[in-house]
């Protein structure tokens, strides 16, 4: 496996990888959104474990009030990042859950708490990804996530697991094009981190639950997949890929000459 993934560096542009040998800075602020948002994670899905709707709600209100704190120490594109990240993550959610049946909630809704933990789930992956350790350490944190969630889709695959799991393999070869071709590896890296920590989580302790056969591919999935982190890596693509877009439109809304009286009045 390790011969495999030197031959693959080897071959592979990773020219959107951090430079070798660079001096990168440590903010106190990155590791304590990661840490933070590791630890809410924990404490809620624990205790959604057997919580009531009441209980989901009042969780939520508490994601969307540690949301907003965190956020208001980024700049404006990362807070627009964070509410396309949101929005589209909850679209999704409601299509692939309560629609698709691809998984599904003690419930069978939605928890109030996931919109706002998708945000802080984004975020916790740009703060780890612009973080001094993992600037320094690309490229060897790049191993292990390969090495780990490649025994993991190998594991789903070889027939000695109790669920099979040809969708996570399938995802895994999706993350790893993430990885490799896309333009924030940094961010996908940091993704795998925090999103397979809640995956893990939340369905050990039955918060959701994966279907055994995914209604899409009708392919064996594990609960949860193996490269489930290419599902969030899409959400952070969307995010960082529609921001800029959405910034500039607003500016050009702004700029448009009604608005401009508006400000004159």
């Amino acid at each position: 496996m390790l011969r495999f993934i030197a031959e693959l560096e080897e071959r592979l542009d990773l020219r959107h990888f951090p430079r070798l040998n660079a001096v990168y800075p440590h903010r106190k602020r990155d590791y304590f959104i990661a840490l933070f948002t590791f630890f809410c994670v924990a404490v809620c899905l624990m205790s959604d474990a057997n919580a009531s709707l009441e209980k989901q709600n009042a969780l939520g209100v508490s994601g969307w009030v540690f949301l907003i704190g965190l956020l208001l120490g980024e700049n404006k594109e990362v807070r627009m990042q964070v509410v396309i990240a949101v929005i589209f993550a909850t679209i999704g959610e409601h299509f692939a859950s309560p629609f698709m049946g691809g998984y599904t909630y003690r419930f069978g809704n939605v928890p109030a708490y996931v919109p706002p933990g998708h945000g802080m789930v984004y975020l916790t992956a740009v703060a780890l990804a612009r973080s001094g350790l993992f600037l320094t350490h690309a490229r060897t944190i790049t191993k292990f996530v390969i090495v780990v969630c490649g025994l993991w889709s190998l594991w789903g695959i070889s027939g000695l697991a109790d669920q099979g799991d040809a969708v996570g393999a399938l995802l895994f070869c999706v993350f790893l094009v993430y990885l490799f071709k896309g333009r924030s590896p940094m961010v996908y890296l940091a993704a795998f981190f925090i999103t397979t920590w809640l995956e893990l989580i939340g369905t050990a302790e039955g918060t959701w639950k994966w279907a055994p056969i995914d209604p899409v591919l009708s392919l064996p999935q594990g609960n949860p997949p193996s490269g489930v982190a290419a599902w969030y890596c899409l959400v952070d693509a969307v995010a960082i890929g529609g921001a800029p877009i959405v910034l500039q439109g607003f500016a050009k809304l702004m700029s448009l000459p009604l608005f401009k009286k508006a400000d004159l009045s």
